[in-house]
């Protein structure tokens, strides 16, 4: 499975933008996804992610509140809302797919990674 990670850009501090993630063969409803990130010199971390089954979600602390992310069935994809963006959101995102029920932090509970998508929050 090929993810896609698109939506990025640059946005001023307070600002809004709207990631989504697809798969190459459209089966992205198959899998829990998860969005994580990285900024330079840091490791990549967790942001959120979506089980394929209830569509219960879990979110790291620091998006609380701020972030969102939806599972679109009819059209395969999986978008995350990022409201409020803050300077310190800078970082390249990136979509994952797990085939399990794991929604949770760990790089190595998800199989497939896509390209990631470049945000540029400004101060």
């Amino acid at each position: 499975v090929q993810l896609q990670a698109s939506g990025g850009g640059l946005v001023q501090a307070g600002g809004s933008l709207r990631l989504a993630c697809s798969a190459s063969d459209r089966t992205l409803n198959n899998y829990a996804i998860g969005w994580f990130r990285q900024s330079p010199g840091k490791e990549r971390e967790f942001v959120t992610a979506i089980w394929r089954g209830d569509g219960s979600t879990n979110y790291a602390e620091s998006v609380k509140g701020r972030f969102a992310i939806s599972r679109d069935a009819a059209n395969n994809m999986v978008s995350l809302q990022m409201n409020n963006l803050k300077p310190e959101d800078t970082a390249v995102y990136y979509c994952a797919a797990s085939k399990t029920f794991y929604t949770g932090p760990s790089e190595t509970g998800y199989i497939y990674w896509g390209r990631g998508t470049q945000v540029t929050v400004s101060s």
